[in-house]
């Protein structure tokens, strides 16, 4: 996976993979989130929005599959 920086106060890091489309997103309160299926484009606009932190809530959390960490 390969990290991509990201300036939110809600996300601290960002990695993701481009063969299998995970997502690994990890959360300024310690938490780690992964997801699968998210395109390259979708984290692109994350990474790169205002608010990542708010893009990251109303785009990516709720609307791709989570899997274990």
């Amino acid at each position: 996976m390969e990290p991509l920086a990201v300036k939110s106060t809600l996300i601290d890091a960002v990695y993701f993979s481009q063969e299998d489309g995970r997502l690994r997103v990890c959360l300024s309160n310690g938490e780690e989130r992964q997801f699968e299926g998210v395109a390259e484009a979708e984290v692109i606009a994350m990474v790169t929005a205002q608010s990542p932190g708010k893009y990251y809530i109303e785009n990516v959390s709720g609307r791709f599959k989570r899997i274990a960490a």
